[in-house]
């Protein structure tokens, strides 16, 4: 299965955006899958249901950062070049849909409830997040296969 396959088969299981697609790369990432859910939680529904950037999109972003970010504070270098990366990211999703934030996405207004909505049939039906998910692990693992990371001694996708 591929990763596209991952992220949306996991979001129908009841996984947000986030948690959906980062958990579609834990294992590539070198990272357990109960802590790449608990990192990804709070980026579901835009985060935390605010309706802000796109659950999936911020996901890539933290495997961006995982697989080739910096770590020292003065590498100005480093830093343009992530941040770089990090706008050709999700310049790709907002080329393919038009935005990377959740509320425009979803044709909703700003913050909701924090109270999760049930996953029922209704749900899934009248929301493009499974597709969304699935487009979000293929940018990425497209981006992957086009700009191989560095052998590093994490994450392990670097194999």
């Amino acid at each position: 299965m591929n990763h596209r396959e991952l992220a949306e088969n996991n979001f129908l299981a009841g996984y947000n955006c986030a948690q959906s697609v980062l958990l579609a790369f834990a294992e590539d990432l070198g990272l357990d899958g109960d802590f790449a859910l608990r990192l990804s939680s709070s980026f579901g529904g835009g985060m935390g249901r605010l309706r802000e950037v796109c659950g999936a999109v911020s996901a890539i972003l933290m495997a961006a950062g995982l697989v080739y970010g910096y770590t020292a504070p003065g590498d100005d270098g480093a830093k343009a070049a992530h941040y770089a990366r990090v706008q050709a990211l999700a310049e790709a999703f907002r080329r393919e849909h038009g935005s990377i934030l959740c509320r425009e996405l979803l044709g909703r207004a700003g913050p909701e409830s924090p109270v999760p909505e049930a996953r029922t049939a209704a749900y899934y039906a009248g929301r493009p997040c499974a597709a969304l998910v699935g487009s979000a692990a293929e940018i990425f693992e497209t981006y992957l296969a086009e700009h191989p990371p560095e052998r590093r001694e994490h994450p392990s996708i670097s194999k």
